[in-house]
Formats: C-alpha cells, sequence, structure tokens
C-alpha cells in the first residue's frame, strides 16, 4: 500500500480552491478505503505567489483537514518551478509516489486508480495523456498537435498529449533531483529518466472555474522554452540556412555577371529592396535564436535557486503500516 501524494501547483486560484479540495479528498479517502493510498498520503498545495487568498484557503483549510497540506513559495516562480518545489517536498516527507495534477479540475481524478494500479504494477512513470481534443478550439487543437510534431521532428522525447498529469514513483523523483537546470520543462526531463513506464488516457474536462493561466503569450514562451532546452537543431538549422544563402547569392552573382557581359542587364529598385530587406530578416532571426541559447547558458551558469519556500504546512504522520512498528 504506498504513501500517495497529490501535489497541485496553484495560481490565483481562489475560484476553484475549495471545489478541487473536497473532490481531491474524496477520492483521496476512497483510495485509503480500497487499500490503494497509506492513511499517512497527503494532498500538497503548492501556492506559487498568488495574488489572491489561495494561501489563505489553503492554511485555513490544512487547519481542518490534516490531509490538506500546503507550500508557499517567496514569490512567483511559474508554473514549471512551483510543480517541482511540490515533488521534491513530497520527496522529502518519504512518499512512494506522487501524482501531479492542475487545480482548475480539467484533469480527470476519476482515472487516478489507474494511475496507482500501474504503480503497484510496477510502473516509476505513468504519464496521463488526452485521448482527444474534440473539446478544444481549433486553432489550440491545431498548433498543440504541431507543436507535438515538431518537437519530435527536433528530436525531443516528448509523449504526444501529455501536460503535466503524471505519477513518479520513489526512483523517479529521486533521478529528477539530480536534474539541475534552471530552465525547466519537465515534460521533456521526465522522459530521460528512464525506468519503466505506461500510460493512463482520460478526457480532458471543462475548467470548472476562473481563466486559465496559460493565455497564448506565455504558451508560446513555454514552447519555445521546450525547444531550446532540449534540441540543439535549430543551431544546426542556422548553419545550413546560411550554407544555402551562400549557394544562392554566388548563383545570383554568376546570373549578374553574365546578363552583365550579354548586355541584357536591367536596374531594379524593387528587387533589390526585397533582397536586402529579407536577408536582414533573415539575419536577426538567426541572431535571436542564437540569443536564446546564450541567454539559457546565461541563466544556467548563475546557478541561482530554482524556488525559495517560504512556508509550509504538512500534518504530522498519523498511522504506521504494522509492519513497520
Amino acid at each position: 500500500m504506498p504513501k500517495v501524494y497529490f501535489v497541485i501547483p496553484c495560481y490565483n486560484e481562489e475560484e476553484v480552491l475549495q471545489e478541487t479540495m473536497k473532490r481531491l479528498n474524496s477520492k483521496l479517502q476512497q483510495l485509503i478505503a480500497n487499500g490503494k493510498a497509506t492513511q499517512d498520503s497527503r494532498m500538497l498545495f503548492v501556492d506559487d505567489g498568488s495574488k489572491d487568498k489561495t494561501w489563505q484557503i489553503i492554511e485555513e483549510k490544512s487547519g481542518e483537514n490534516p490531509y490538506i497540506g500546503g507550500i508557499k513559495l517567496s514569490r512567483n516562480r511559474g508554473h514549471q518551478n512551483a510543480l517541482l518545489s511540490g515533488l521534491m517536498t513530497a520527496q522529502k516527507n518519504g512518499c512512494d509516489c506522487v501524482i501531479s495534477l492542475d487545480a482548475d479540475l480539467q484533469d480527470d481524478i476519476e482515472v487516478i486508480d489507474e494511475f496507482i494500479d500501474k504503480y503497484m504494477d510496477g510502473c516509476e512513470v505513468v504519464y496521463g495523456v488526452r485521448k482527444s481534443r474534440k473539446k478544444d478550439t481549433f486553432f489550440k487543437r491545431t498548433t498543440a498537435q504541431g507543436y507535438y510534431k515538431f518537437m519530435k521532428m527536433l528530436g525531443v522525447d516528448i509523449v504526444y498529449n501529455h501536460a503535466d498529469y503524471r505519477l513518479l514513483g520513489s526512483k523517479a523523483l529521486e533521478a529528477l533531483s539530480e536534474y539541475k537546470e534552471v530552465n525547466l520543462f519537465l515534460r521533456g526531463i521526465v522522459p530521460l529518466i528512464g525506468y519503466r513506464s505506461d500510460y493512463v488516457y482520460y478526457e480532458r474536462n471543462e475548467r470548472f472555474a476562473g481563466e486559465s493561466k496559460y493565455p497564448l503569450k506565455k504558451m508560446i514562451r513555454f514552447a519555445v522554452d521546450g525547444i531550446t532546452s532540449f534540441s540543439v537543431k535549430p543551431l544546426k538549422l542556422i548553419s545550413n540556412l546560411g550554407i544555402i544563402m551562400c549557394v544562392l547569392s554566388l548563383i545570383g552573382f554568376i546570373y549578374a555577371l553574365v546578363s552583365y557581359f550579354m548586355g541584357v542587364a536591367q536596374s531594379g529598385w524593387a528587387s533589390t529592396i526585397c533582397s536586402i530587406w529579407f536577408i536582414g530578416g533573415l539575419q536577426m532571426l538567426c541572431i535571436g535564436i542564437v540569443g536564446s541559447y546564450v541567454g539559457k547558458i546565461y541563466s544556467e551558469v548563475k546557478q541561482r535557486p530554482r524556488y525559495r519556500i517560504e512556508k509550509e504546512i504538512i500534518a504530522p504522520e498519523t498511522h504506521k503500516d504494522p509492519e513497520q512498528e
């Protein structure tokens, strides 16, 4: 019977948080009653520097229910860092496995039993994978599917239609703790851990309340972080592009010489201007891609802390298995 932790990153989730706690508490009690989790299992809510009453709710509910715990980060550090802080805190408290999920109730908690069944069957990593994207808008569905395919094309080992709904066993958590990069992209890091893994398929629900914390701008930045953190192919693409441009320039130069000696050369202001703008824009794009990698190196070499925990509330263990007594 494993000691299970639910880790739920939260940022300005006061509208949905109490309902999330209610449903997860019911699911946890069901797992305990069915012999799939110990009495020392917990729900761990991570407040990622929220500006609303998120932490106030966590403090209040943790005083009423010992199964509810919380950690408060000193400032907003982003979803991935908040999630990592919860995973490492769960590991520190001796959990056997951790299930991470979002606070907005879009992840189907009824499949948690399947996660634990696969863990008990020997899997250290279990991925929650969406069955379909029928509920997404055409734009989101198209861009998301294109992104996964693009990442695969770049050689990044990423699970298709998987976000951060997953189970990690104690061995996987220990391995994850050894990855020290500041630029976190857990969807790419977890597959690198290895160990036996499996999938649980589910239908993603509509958000229960509140607004998405991932608008288009953040999603684009997150996607770029994922690409530049796990693939150097964009840099190789720049080199190949440079070679192609040199070849095209040489062909153009030869054509210009032939035209000149044949007496058919004509002045072309529009074509000249277009060429200059095209090459200039291409150079700026290439410099920007290189700059992204340089910026990541700059962040990594400083080795600043990825997060800092201001407060931590976790009820002490209330039960020990007879074999441990």
